[in-house]
């Protein structure tokens, strides 16, 4: 059963209350509240603007000794909180309670009107014993403001041959923040207990924000930990959600992988988790994102397409980490198979790790399953103003280094069916090939080769690279609504070496909205212009970026994108200029892009913004070892 209480919807957004509750900081503020309405006695609840069942879900109430819940609007009448029958809040003055607690945040006004019908000698209290400090405050005027509750949850490693970094930057200076954020970081070991809490300040605007697994065991004087990283950023602006890359590397070339942020939302749902090869154990790591345990089978996965649920039979601390094998459950799936997670909102979006009998090893992130869809009767029709509308774009890599293989995913409920296409795109633009899936269904894993299907067709990419779009092809019937997404692995044919990413779909580059396409990160529809982040890598490691112009109908001829580089304290080092085709890409690296004496002025820890004022690029990052190891993930903008 899922946790009774809002962590995101697509109509408003993320559910700041949650975020409140949830706070490392306020478990000790919880208790402390808790003890003085213990002491008190009789408690009478008021909860107008309900609260009162979320708050029980973090920080119950059964050891109180409730005498009624209250509440304000009269629709309410009739409802059961808490496990009372609701009475109307005028009826207060004959609770026999010694202490009200009026369940809401920001309760000065809501507890004024309430002051006549308070008996004398009876306490008043409200949420706001459970507020941070002011100074972690963006709006202190405001507490449930998204912008107080800018925090997202990291995985930090360090032992074993392995180490992890957090790399983002500092992007709420250009935002408009007053001033350079400040950060605050609870690292939480894989039982859940305090490590270390600290706070920091990003040194300058737009510098690099690095968390090194080596500095903080080295700083903390830790031994080999693997953790959950709560990090939220103080000061923001416009902009409370906290994007970084997690990169994994080790102490030899069998270790270096990368991956995406959490996703600060925990979610009923999550899709997209392989099923092993023969040789491989796939691990699924679960960090509990609240101050409650997860109990005992309230999580599990089943096969995609299964009613088979499986779940695991340990309770998980909170904030604690929990490795999941995914052979625990189902020793008998095997790759291409997929399965599915049964969340019920305690967690974030989880990374896998995929370990490899030779040694090898990757990360990656499963993605959030949409249960609030339904088929859309009007994508099928969209053609005639939105040409293919929906594209999910995919890298096909340098096919003389990389093979390529691509896997759709349903991820919403609604998807019984997949009806779908690949259409494969030199770089250059030129279209080369398709592949009709055909109707899918959800039970169904097909994994395919594209260099392998590219050569069955006898169709050639002249360029040596080029792009793969998963669109809707409804020629088989069937029907869509409009949250395409796959699977897509790459292997280093001189190493052996994997990266797996997954994404989803978006209209891209059309001046016609529907819905809410082309999205956008900075204001309403259409997103038609580019700003990407892109970490580079330290020495030995080069850089490498597949960028691709994906376009549901025809835009402008070329892109015109800037590669803004820039050094670990945020100042513009240099600047240059590329241009893609209309549906084509371009595979390129930081050192054919800026010269030695330009890279070693940016030095360690610096990064590029991929800016483009006339299109809606869709990029692919990752850094390589020579022959010998590569990692790869989707970028993230802002």
């Amino acid at each position: 059963m899922s946790l009774k209480i809002e962590t995101y919807s697509n109509a408003k957004g993320g559910n700041s209350f949650f975020k409140a509750l949830g706070h490392p900081l306020t478990v000790a503020r919880a208790a402390d509240l808790y003890a003085r309405l213990r002491k008190a006695g009789k408690v009478a609840i008021y909860d107008p603007l309900g609260m009162a069942e979320g708050l029980q879900e973090f920080y119950p109430m059964d050891a109180l000794d409730i005498t009624a819940v209250y509440v304000q609007r009269v629709e309410d009448m009739g409802k059961t909180v808490l496990g009372h029958d609701v009475q109307a809040v005028t009826g207060l003055p004959q609770s026999g309670a010694g202490i009200v607690l009026v369940t809401a945040f920001d309760a000065g006004r809501l507890m004024d009107h309430i002051r006549h019908l308070v008996p004398a000698g009876v306490e008043l209290l409200s949420l706001d014993e459970l507020r941070l400090p002011v100074s972690m405050l963006t709006n202190p005027n405001r507490y449930l403001d998204p912008l107080n509750f800018a925090t997202n949850f990291g995985f930090l490693r360090d032992g074993n041959g392995q180490h992890t970094r957090i790399v983002s930057c500092d992007y709420w200076s250009g935002l408009g923040a007053k001033t350079v954020p400040e950060v605050w970081y609870c690292l939480f070991d894989q039982s859940g207990k305090v490590l270390a809490q600290w706070q920091e300040a990003i040194p300058a605007a737009g510098a690099s924000l690095i968390i090194d697994s080596r500095e903080i065991r080295q700083r903390f004087n830790l031994g080999d930990f693997t953790a959950s990283l709560f990090i939220h950023i103080l000061g923001v602006a416009r902009h409370d959600i906290v994007k970084y890359a997690l990169d994994v590397y080790g102490d030899d070339d069998t270790v270096l992988s990368c991956t995406h942020d959490a996703n600060a939302w925990p979610s009923d749902l999550f899709a997209g988790l392989p099923a092993p090869h023969d040789d491989e154990t796939v691990v699924m790591w679960i960090q509990n994102s609240h101050p409650v345990p997860i109990p005992a089978h309230a999580v599990g996965i089943n096969l995609m397409g299964s009613d088979d649920i499986r779940t695991i039979p340990t309770e998980i601390a909170p904030f604690a980490c929990y490795a999941l094998n995914v052979a625990d459950l189902f020793p008998e799936v095997r790759w291409p198979q997929q399965l599915e997670v049964q969340a019920g909102r305690y967690f974030v979006r989880p990374r896998y790790e995929v370990h490899v009998k030779n040694g090898r090893s990757r990360i990656a992130h499963v993605n959030v399953e949409r249960n609030d869809l339904v088929v859309d009767p009007n994508i099928p029709n969209l053609t005639q103003h939105l040409g293919k509308s929906y594209i999910l774009p995919a890298p096909i890599m340098p096919v003389a280094q990389w093979q390529s293989v691509m896997q759709p995913n349903p991820m919403s409920t609604a998807q019984t069916d997949l009806p779908i296409a690949a259409i494969f795109y030199d770089a250059t633009g030129v279209e080369v090939a398709r592949h009709k899936f055909g109707r899918l269904q959800r039970s169904d894993s097909v994994a395919v080769d594209m260099n392998a299907m590219l050569a069955a067709q006898n169709a050639m990419l002249p360029s040596g690279s080029g792009h793969v779009e998963l669109v809707y092809d409804f020629s088989d019937g069937g029907g869509g609504d409009g949250w395409l997404h796959g699977l897509f692995r790459y292997t280093q044919r001189s190493s052996g070496h994997i990266a797996e990413t997954s994404f989803g779909g978006h209209i891209f580059n059309t001046v016609l909205t529907y819905k809410n396409e082309p999205q956008s990160y900075a204001a309403a529809p259409p997103g038609l212009s580019t700003r990407l982040f892109l970490r580079l890598g330290d020495a030995p490691l080069d850089t490498f970026c597949h960028l691709i112009y994906a376009a549901s109908t025809p835009w402008h001829v070329q892109s015109d994108t800037s590669l803004v580089l820039f050094n670990r304290m945020g100042e513009q080092i240099a600047q240059t200029k590329i241009s893609i085709p209309c549906s084509g890409s371009l595979h390129w690296r930081y050192s054919e892009v800026f010269d030695a004496a330009t890279r070693q002025r940016a030095g360690d820890g610096g990064y590029i913004i991929i800016r483009d004022l006339t299109c809606r690029l869709f990029g692919y990052h990752g850094t390589v070892n020579g022959d010998t190891a590569f990692c790869m993930d989707h970028m993230f903008g802002f």
